[in-house]
């Protein structure tokens, strides 16, 4: 039996946040392990009586409140060390997938860090089956498309780099979900360039290149992922703000920018919400996608992005719309999958204007 939420215009309720519940979805820049719910850490960190997490999940939230973007990745990578078993890789991932469809997420693109998985000793082998285990069951009792983008752990330097990249190109290795190939970790002291050979790999492997890049830094982060790693989508892209040519440039090859609001917020990239460079881009005319990175840690989820840049771009419910098939037109779904999610957001959106109350 599917657990796929159907919600249709009429039943969800007549404001902006009962139609953004209902409203079909596409998720381009969320974290896997980033998505554990603090159920989910929990029962890993019971699991795993050795990590400093809490158990319980109340505590949680102030384990999860940052002072800055190192106080972040540092936490991250302590729930990051409750992954140890292909057996945590499939809970965790399976969950994602319901949490995801909770909130109308028909199609997501879950950036995963192997990387982080294969160096504590999962076996590569088993990492994928799990992960393609998890996929294959979200879809059938979910209704929700998973596809996979793997991630090199900037911190951890080439090394990483090499393995994520033979694990993403490795025929015997590759999951059938593979899509896409990133960068995320630390900007500042982990420059862009140094990656583009890994790069080149991955895309001459069929791969798109969607790095994270100008979370912390500036412009010229952006250009390099452009540049140097052939970029076709950016993850974040905060920086881009200061620099007009380079949100011509982006408007102009519809290069989209992956924006996570509260996800900047939380590791301070930007200081208050209505300072959030959103607004530049799109009076810019460049590609804007929402997202929510990584949700349970920020304290956030897509429905809730989605609502905030309702305020901050002022959209009425057509505009949400819009912003939805934003994410769809810079998705890596194939053309019929476009078509079909994006017909969906246009009847949903037709049926809510349609039910309501003349006044």
């Amino acid at each position: 039996m599917t657990e796929r939420l159907a919600v249709s215009a009429e039943t969800a309720g007549s404001g902006p946040h009962d139609f953004i519940a209902g409203l079909p979805k596409a998720e381009l820049h969320v974290h896997h392990i980033g998505s554990a719910s603090p159920r989910i850490v929990s029962e890993l960190a019971a699991r795993h009586p050795d990590s400093r997490v809490p158990v319980d999940p109340e505590a949680l939230a102030g384990y999860f409140t940052f002072t800055d973007f190192a106080h972040f990745i540092d936490v991250y990578l302590s729930v990051v060390d409750l992954i140890r078993t292909p057996e945590d890789v499939r809970l965790l991932t399976y969950e994602v997938a319901r949490e995801l469809a909770r909130q109308q997420v028909r199609y997501a693109e879950l950036t995963i860090t192997p990387f982080s998985s294969t160096r504590r000793g999962i076996d590569a082998r088993a990492f994928m089956e799990a992960i393609e285990d998890a996929r294959k069951a979200a879809e059938s009792e979910f209704g929700t498309v998973l596809r996979w983008c793997f991630d090199i752990p900037g911190e951890a330097g080439l090394e990483a780099a090499e393995e994520t990249t033979r694990l993403a190109t490795d025929d015997r290795l590759r999951p059938e979900g593979l899509v896409s190939f990133g960068l995320g970790g630390p900007e500042i002291g982990v420059p862009r360039p140094q990656f583009k050979p890994y790069f080149d790999r991955a895309i001459a492997a069929g791969l798109h290149s969607v790095p994270h890049a100008g979370e912390t830094t500036g412009p010229g982060t952006v250009w390099d992922a452009l540049v140097d790693l052939r970029a076709e989508r950016i993850g974040h892209g905060t920086g881009a703000a200061r620099d007009p040519e380079l949100l011509a440039h982006l408007a102009e090859r519809r290069i989209a920018l992956e924006v996570c609001p509260t996800s900047n917020i939380a590791t301070r990239a930007v200081t208050r919400l209505d300072e959030h460079p959103i607004r530049e881009f799109a009076r810019a005319g460049v590609l804007v996608t929402v997202n929510s990175d990584d949700p349970p840690m920020f304290g956030t989820d897509l429905n809730t992005e989605y609502a905030i840049a309702a305020r901050l771009l002022d959209l009425d419910e057509e505009g949400l719309a819009a912003l939805a098939k934003n994410a769809v037109e810079a998705s890596f779904l194939d053309a019929p999958g476009k078509t079909r999610l994006a017909a969906e957001i246009d009847a949903y959106t037709a049926s809510w204007l349609s039910s309501r109350p003349l006044r």
